[in-house]
């Protein structure tokens, strides 16, 4: 029994090496790595990467046959994405925690404290707008858990809370400048209901957006 268990165990290592070997390409985990967080034709990988649509094409089927990424079809482009499986969650998991990784198309190599203040820069041109975690982490080629690290090294709170610091600051100062409803206001600064707008300006400021302007 026990020279059948050990037996057991070098097939498991075997197929284990031979699933790592499938991965032992640079580019071809940088494939899977964007399509952990996004998802993507052929022809969009293609230009993110700067390589040529065969060379993509043979990526994703290896992918695909490690049981690592899904596709469906829209009209005639294929889209693809991370598998919803163990071995798909188990690899992210892994490449993040072992790299930290960073996207290749990183401008010049910018850190993470560059690329967070570029982050913030864009929300706050863009504070009327709900972005999401994962639509910066495209957008700015850093993975999710770095930014939010990093944003919070670099400002002293999380993302969503700082966001929204910024937002009460410009409604108050809307409200103080007048002219505007409290529903335009709310709206400009990123809300889609009044009555959020008004919980949270209340707890920031302790007066209803209303009373505020009022007394402004």
């Amino acid at each position: 029994m026990a020279h059948l268990h050990t037996h057991i165990d070098n097939e498991n290592f075997e197929s284990a090496a031979e699933f790592f070997k499938m991965l032992a390409d640079g580019t071809r985990i940088k494939i899977f790595w964007i399509l952990c967080h996004s998802e993507e034709c052929g022809v969009g990988l293609s230009e993110r990467l700067g390589i040529s649509g065969p060379a993509v094409a043979h990526h994703l089927r290896v992918l695909r046959e490690c049981g690592l990424i899904d596709s469906r079809r829209e009209g005639k482009e294929v889209y693809y994405r991370i598998a919803d499986s163990e071995v798909g969650l188990a690899m992210h998991t892994a490449v993040e925690s072992i790299m930290e990784v960073a996207c290749p198309e990183s401008e010049g190599g910018a850190t993470s404290a560059e690329t967070v203040r570029k982050v913030h820069d864009y929300l706050l041109e863009h504070i009327s707008e709900r972005v999401t975690i994962e639509e910066l982490s495209r957008q700015f080629h850093i993975n999710p858990t770095t930014l939010k690290k990093a944003f919070k090294d670099e400002y002293g709170s999380s993302i969503a809370a700082h966001t929204k610091e910024h937002r009460m600051e410009r409604a108050e100062k809307l409200l103080r400048e007048g002219g505007a409803s409290v529903s335009d206001v709310a709206r400009a600064v990123g809300f889609d209901s009044a009555s959020r707008f008004t919980a949270a300006f209340r707890e920031k400021y302790g007066i209803s957006p209303s009373d505020y302007r009022r007394k402004k």
